[in-house]
Formats: structure tokens, C-alpha cells, sequence
């Protein structure tokens, strides 16, 4: 039988841990994530600038932070997959452009999440 891990607060502090440990590593090893982050360091003053009420604050904060998810969720794949094998397999190759297609998909979404606010922001 399986030793039962942590539970409660300890599980949660290490948890956290973890968290930062991936956080940092995804800082220092890619380069689209550093990129993002800095475009939401930037934006976000922008989104408390442009939203009209606390909810168009949300969606915009929210639709940045999906991107940095999306690009943690990418680089994730891309780790596994290097890790497994450095030879070209098709599946491989499909798993990577799927998580970069995750990565296209949710810089869209913010796109248009923005597009929309503004719009409705100065039709006001």
C-alpha cells in the first residue's frame, strides 16, 4: 500500500513551492514566456486605465493571465516531449503545435476580449 503524502497546510506550502519552482523555471528557460509576462506587466495598468467598471477590469486582467496559463501549458508539452525523445515523430511534432496552437488561441481570445472593451469603452 502507497504511503499517504502530505495533507493540509504542509501539502499546501509545498504546493506553493512547486508553484514558484515552475514559475521560475518557465522564466528562465523560455524566452515567449518572459516576452508575455512583460506584456502583462505593461497592460496591466491599461486594463484598470480602459475598464469602466470592476467586471470589463476582470475580463481584461483575466484574458492576459490566460495567455501566461496557455504558455506554461505549451512550454509543459514541449518539456515532456523533449524529454521523452529528441527524434522527429509525428506525434510529437502534433503534440508541440497543438500547444502552440493553445498559446495562438488564448492571445486571440485576449485580443478580442481588449477589441470589445475598447469598443464599448469609447461608444460611450
Amino acid at each position: 500500500m502507497a504511503k499517504p503524502g502530505k495533507t493540509g497546510l504542509a501539502r499546501v506550502i509545498d504546493a506553493w513551492g512547486y508553484s514558484i519552482q515552475g514559475l521560475r523555471a518557465t522564466w528562465k528557460h523560455e524566452a515567449a514566456f518572459r516576452q508575455e509576462s512583460i506584456a502583462v506587466l505593461l497592460l496591466t495598468p491599461c486594463a484598470f486605465a480602459i475598464a469602466a467598471t470592476p467586471t470589463q477590469a476582470a475580463l481584461l486582467l483575466a484574458s492576459l493571465f490566460a495567455v501566461l496559463a496557455a504558455e506554461m501549458v505549451n512550454s509543459a508539452i514541449e518539456s515532456v516531449v523533449d524529454r521523452i525523445s529528441d527524434e522527429h515523430h509525428e506525434l510529437a511534432g502534433r503534440a508541440k503545435d497543438q500547444g502552440s496552437a493553445l498559446v495562438f488561441i488564448a492571445i486571440a481570445a485576449a485580443a478580442v476580449v481588449w477589441l470589445l472593451v475598447i469598443t464599448e469603452r469609447m461608444s460611450k
